[in-house]
């Protein structure tokens, strides 16, 4: 088995940092964000990372360059997250072991938490490990929906849940450790039927589980380390955890 490569999603646009430098760029703690997110997944043994870029495309490879073993892959158009994993498509292709897919623009994962995804996907015998985690605060965010042996059926997003998925409290942090050849058979049938009419990597688990494969959610990350940044107060938040973290090392 190879080792495993990790998939970054850095493509999208910053409207509500209200800055023209790409939001994977904006720094935390002296250092781009992404850069953070990075260090996660090395810690957790990626030994290849993808990013996948599109926004502001060349200043976020300029900024990485200095990073000699990443990839690139450009997602010229945003149609979903599923879109922006399809973008390396050829990358991954041969490759026999774990993706780890994981957004740019979380730079509280820690290692300890990506590397207990990437241990239950490959020794638990599953196709996907979808990284959750509970919180009261939900709103926005897509849910984990069990079935009443409390195994995992779907993830369901925001915008599309009914009123009894809205009040689910076990959320999906946006990370993921995949069989990378499920992960290309099930991207390649996902489709955007959808409200947002894009193609969501988070109906993949739901393909795969649809074709007997066994796909878990596991509650292995803290809900501080899902925290994304979209705008300046959420940048000053993860400031403000990290600088927590130093200080209690």
């Amino acid at each position: 088995m190879d080792e495993p490569v990790a998939v970054i999603l850095a493509a999208g646009k910053s409207t509500r940092m209200k800055s023209d430098l790409p939001k994977v760029l904006h720094p935390v703690c002296g250092r781009p964000m992404i850069e953070h997110v990075i260090a996660a997944a090395r810690q957790a043994g990626a030994r290849r990372m993808i990013v996948i870029v599109g926004h502001q495309a060349e200043a976020v490879r300029e900024a990485l360059a200095h990073h000699h073993d990443l990839e690139f892959a450009l997602q010229a158009e945003q149609h979903g997250t599923g879109h922006a994993v399809m973008m390396c498509r050829e990358q991954l292709a041969g490759h026999q072991g774990t993706v780890l897919i994981l957004a740019g623009d979380t730079p509280l994962l820690t290692g300890e938490s990506l590397s207990r995804l990437i241990e239950a996907q490959q020794t638990e015998n599953v196709v996907c490990v979808i990284g959750s985690a509970e919180t009261e605060a939900n709103e926005g965010l897509g849910r984990i929906v069990r079935d009443s042996s409390g195994d995992f059926l779907r993830i369901v997003e925001q915008k599309d849940a009914t009123p009894a998925e809205e009040t689910i409290r076990e959320i999906n942090t946006g990370c993921f450790a995949f069989d990378c050849a499920s992960l290309l058979d099930a991207l390649a049938r996902i489709r955007p039927e959808n409200e947002q009419a894009e193609y969501y990597l988070t109906d993949c688990p739901g393909i795969l589980q649809a074709d007997g494969k066994k796909v878990i959610a596991s509650c292995t990350l803290d809900i501080i380390e899902a925290m994304g940044v979209n705008t300046p107060d959420q940048l000053a938040d993860v400031e403000r955890v990290l600088n927590e973290r130093a200080a209690s090392l």
